[in-house]
Protein backbone atom coordinates (compact mmCIF):
# COMPACT_ATOMS: atom_id res chain seq x y z
CA UNK A 1 0.00 0.00 0.00
CA UNK A 2 1.40 3.33 -1.35
CA UNK A 3 0.03 6.71 0.64
CA UNK A 4 0.40 9.67 -1.28
CA UNK A 5 2.80 11.98 -0.04
CA UNK A 6 1.20 14.82 1.55
CA UNK A 7 2.38 18.06 -0.50
CA UNK A 8 2.12 15.41 -3.72
CA UNK A 9 -0.51 17.37 -6.53
CA UNK A 10 -3.87 15.24 -6.27
CA UNK A 11 -3.63 12.83 -9.64
CA UNK A 12 -6.96 10.89 -10.31
CA UNK A 13 -6.19 10.50 -14.39
CA UNK A 14 -8.01 7.20 -14.38
CA UNK A 15 -10.80 7.91 -12.00
CA UNK A 16 -9.72 5.79 -8.85
CA UNK A 17 -11.95 5.45 -5.91
CA UNK A 18 -11.38 7.89 -3.14
CA UNK A 19 -8.81 9.61 -4.92
CA UNK A 20 -10.74 13.10 -4.63
CA UNK A 21 -11.65 15.24 -1.60
CA UNK A 22 -13.85 17.23 -3.35
CA UNK A 23 -16.42 13.74 -3.46
CA UNK A 24 -16.30 12.74 -0.13
CA UNK A 25 -19.51 11.65 1.96
CA UNK A 26 -19.99 12.94 5.42
CA UNK A 27 -20.21 9.76 7.52
CA UNK A 28 -23.73 9.63 9.60
CA UNK A 29 -21.58 7.73 12.53
CA UNK A 30 -18.19 6.70 14.07
CA UNK A 31 -19.22 3.23 12.71
CA UNK A 32 -19.71 4.44 9.28
CA UNK A 33 -16.54 6.34 9.37
CA UNK A 34 -14.50 3.48 10.21
CA UNK A 35 -16.07 1.45 7.60
CA UNK A 36 -15.02 4.28 5.11
CA UNK A 37 -11.91 3.80 6.13
CA UNK A 38 -11.49 0.12 5.68
CA UNK A 39 -12.52 0.73 2.16
CA UNK A 40 -10.06 3.31 1.67
CA UNK A 41 -7.16 1.75 3.24
CA UNK A 42 -7.72 -1.50 1.18
CA UNK A 43 -6.77 0.40 -2.06
CA UNK A 44 -3.14 -0.12 -3.05
CA UNK A 45 -2.81 3.92 -3.21
CA UNK A 46 -4.33 6.15 -0.20
CA UNK A 47 -4.75 9.68 -0.77
CA UNK A 48 -3.53 11.58 2.39
CA UNK A 49 -6.14 14.65 1.46
CA UNK A 50 -9.12 12.52 0.68
CA UNK A 51 -8.56 11.20 4.49
CA UNK A 52 -8.01 14.06 6.24
CA UNK A 53 -11.85 15.42 4.36
CA UNK A 54 -13.43 12.69 5.31
CA UNK A 55 -12.27 12.63 9.47
CA UNK A 56 -12.94 16.13 9.44
CA UNK A 57 -16.50 15.87 8.01
CA UNK A 58 -17.12 13.21 10.66
CA UNK A 59 -19.40 15.48 13.37
CA UNK A 60 -18.36 14.42 17.07
CA UNK A 61 -20.82 12.75 18.95
CA UNK A 62 -19.90 11.35 22.95
CA UNK A 63 -22.30 8.55 22.62
CA UNK A 64 -19.97 6.95 19.71
CA UNK A 65 -16.90 6.79 21.21
CA UNK A 66 -17.51 7.44 25.41
CA UNK A 67 -16.82 3.44 25.20
CA UNK A 68 -13.28 4.04 24.42
CA UNK A 69 -13.00 7.23 26.34
CA UNK A 70 -10.70 5.59 29.09
CA UNK A 71 -9.20 8.50 31.21
CA UNK A 72 -6.26 8.50 33.88
CA UNK A 73 -5.97 11.32 36.15
CA UNK A 74 -2.23 11.57 35.90
CA UNK A 75 -1.28 11.31 32.16
CA UNK A 76 -2.89 10.84 28.95
CA UNK A 77 -4.39 7.88 27.67
CA UNK A 78 -4.02 5.87 24.09
CA UNK A 79 -7.13 3.83 23.82
CA UNK A 80 -7.34 1.35 20.71
CA UNK A 81 -10.89 1.73 18.55
CA UNK A 82 -10.31 -0.47 15.35
CA UNK A 83 -6.89 -1.84 14.23
CA UNK A 84 -7.97 -1.21 10.11
CA UNK A 85 -6.74 -4.68 9.29
CA UNK A 86 -2.93 -4.14 9.67
CA UNK A 87 -2.85 -1.66 7.70
CA UNK A 88 -3.97 1.10 10.13
CA UNK A 89 -4.31 2.03 13.73
CA UNK A 90 -7.45 4.16 14.77
CA UNK A 91 -7.40 5.21 18.89
CA UNK A 92 -8.92 7.74 21.10
CA UNK A 93 -6.70 9.73 22.87
CA UNK A 94 -8.01 11.12 26.17
CA UNK A 95 -5.69 14.27 27.56
CA UNK A 96 -6.69 15.45 31.33
CA UNK A 97 -6.27 18.70 32.09
CA UNK A 98 -2.66 20.58 30.82
CA UNK A 99 -2.14 16.80 30.02
CA UNK A 100 0.54 16.43 27.12
CA UNK A 101 3.10 14.21 24.83
CA UNK A 102 6.85 14.19 24.66
CA UNK A 103 8.09 15.80 21.80
CA UNK A 104 8.08 12.58 19.51
CA UNK A 105 8.59 11.03 15.93
CA UNK A 106 6.02 8.53 14.23
CA UNK A 107 8.08 5.83 12.98
CA UNK A 108 7.63 6.33 9.32
CA UNK A 109 4.11 6.54 9.93
CA UNK A 110 1.50 8.50 8.32
CA UNK A 111 -0.50 10.61 11.03
CA UNK A 112 -4.54 12.11 11.23
CA UNK A 113 -5.25 13.89 14.25
CA UNK A 114 -9.27 15.09 14.65
CA UNK A 115 -10.52 16.40 17.66
CA UNK A 116 -13.26 15.27 19.09
CA UNK A 117 -14.09 17.12 22.09
CA UNK A 118 -11.99 20.52 23.65
CA UNK A 119 -9.00 22.11 22.22
CA UNK A 120 -5.73 20.87 21.58
CA UNK A 121 -1.83 22.64 21.31
CA UNK A 122 0.27 21.43 18.69
CA UNK A 123 4.26 22.31 19.16
CA UNK A 124 5.93 21.66 15.92
CA UNK A 125 9.55 20.83 15.72
CA UNK A 126 12.58 20.61 13.08
CA UNK A 127 14.44 17.13 13.65
CA UNK A 128 17.60 18.14 15.92
CA UNK A 129 21.21 17.09 15.11
CA UNK A 130 22.28 13.29 15.55
CA UNK A 131 25.17 15.79 18.34
CA UNK A 132 22.49 18.27 19.63
CA UNK A 133 22.84 19.43 22.92
CA UNK A 134 20.87 22.63 22.14
CA UNK A 135 17.06 23.42 23.47
CA UNK A 136 14.77 22.68 20.77
CA UNK A 137 12.45 25.26 20.38
CA UNK A 138 9.25 25.19 18.69
CA UNK A 139 8.93 26.58 14.87
CA UNK A 140 5.08 26.59 14.92
CA UNK A 141 2.23 26.51 17.28
CA UNK A 142 -1.00 25.74 16.69
CA UNK A 143 -4.82 25.44 18.47
CA UNK A 144 -7.24 22.79 16.99
CA UNK A 145 -10.82 21.75 18.18
CA UNK A 146 -13.38 19.86 16.56
CA UNK A 147 -14.70 19.31 13.75
CA UNK A 148 -10.57 20.13 12.99
CA UNK A 149 -8.64 17.71 11.50
CA UNK A 150 -4.51 17.86 11.09
CA UNK A 151 -1.90 15.64 9.59
CA UNK A 152 2.01 15.20 10.24
CA UNK A 153 4.90 12.79 9.10
CA UNK A 154 8.50 12.52 9.94
CA UNK A 155 8.98 14.34 6.59
CA UNK A 156 7.00 16.82 8.10
CA UNK A 157 9.18 17.51 11.76
CA UNK A 158 8.53 16.55 14.93
CA UNK A 159 5.45 17.53 17.18
CA UNK A 160 4.40 17.48 21.16
CA UNK A 161 0.72 17.44 21.95
CA UNK A 162 -1.10 19.16 24.80
CA UNK A 163 -4.55 20.20 26.67
CA UNK A 164 -3.80 23.66 26.98
CA UNK A 165 -7.07 23.96 29.35
CA UNK A 166 -6.45 23.78 33.24
CA UNK A 167 -9.93 23.26 34.03
CA UNK A 168 -11.55 21.02 30.67
CA UNK A 169 -10.45 17.65 29.21
CA UNK A 170 -10.06 16.93 25.40
CA UNK A 171 -10.56 14.09 23.58
CA UNK A 172 -8.21 13.36 20.08
CA UNK A 173 -9.34 10.90 17.48
CA UNK A 174 -5.55 9.24 15.58
CA UNK A 175 -5.14 7.35 12.86
CA UNK A 176 -1.57 6.19 12.17
CA UNK A 177 -0.40 4.47 8.95
CA UNK A 178 1.30 1.56 9.19
CA UNK A 179 0.76 1.24 12.78
CA UNK A 180 3.81 1.14 15.20
CA UNK A 181 4.63 -0.12 18.26
CA UNK A 182 7.88 2.23 19.62
CA UNK A 183 9.07 6.10 18.40
CA UNK A 184 11.86 8.60 19.40
CA UNK A 185 10.85 10.72 22.45
CA UNK A 186 13.19 13.82 22.30
CA UNK A 187 14.27 15.71 25.56
CA UNK A 188 13.31 19.06 24.49
CA UNK A 189 16.21 20.96 26.86
CA UNK A 190 19.15 18.72 25.11
CA UNK A 191 17.74 17.87 21.79
CA UNK A 192 18.85 14.03 22.51
CA UNK A 193 16.35 11.56 21.67
CA UNK A 194 15.26 7.36 23.48
CA UNK A 195 13.21 4.73 21.74
CA UNK A 196 9.88 4.13 23.71
CA UNK A 197 7.15 2.16 23.50
CA UNK A 198 3.65 2.64 22.37
CA UNK A 199 1.26 1.11 24.63
CA UNK A 200 -2.41 1.25 24.97
CA UNK A 201 -4.55 1.98 27.86
CA UNK A 202 -7.36 0.25 26.67
CA UNK A 203 -8.21 -1.82 23.26
CA UNK A 204 -12.04 -1.61 22.30
CA UNK A 205 -13.73 -0.25 25.70
CA UNK A 206 -11.80 -2.65 27.61
CA UNK A 207 -8.81 -2.02 30.09
CA UNK A 208 -5.76 -3.34 29.10
CA UNK A 209 -2.98 -4.69 31.00
CA UNK A 210 0.07 -2.55 32.84
CA UNK A 211 2.82 -2.44 30.03
CA UNK A 212 6.66 -2.34 30.66
CA UNK A 213 8.57 0.63 31.48
CA UNK A 214 9.88 2.81 28.74
CA UNK A 215 6.37 4.00 27.33
CA UNK A 216 6.25 7.34 25.50
CA UNK A 217 4.52 9.12 29.04
CA UNK A 218 6.97 7.64 31.12
CA UNK A 219 9.18 9.59 29.03
CA UNK A 220 7.47 12.50 29.42
CA UNK A 221 6.98 12.34 32.89
CA UNK A 222 10.63 11.98 33.18
CA UNK A 223 11.61 15.28 31.88
CA UNK A 224 8.83 16.97 33.48
CA UNK A 225 10.27 15.36 36.92
CA UNK A 226 14.56 15.59 35.98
Amino acid sequence: MEIENYDTPLENENNEPYSDPSKVVRPKSLEELIQELHKIFAHEKVNVDYVQRLMTLYISNKREWKKYAKSDPHRYTRNLVDEGNGKFNLMLLCWGEAHGSSIHSHANSHCFLKVLDGKVREELYDWPSESSTTEMKPRAINEYETPCCTYINDNLGLHRIENPSHSDPAVTLHLYSPPFSECDSFDQRTGHKQKCKVTFWSKFGQRTPFGKRGTCQEAQQYAENN
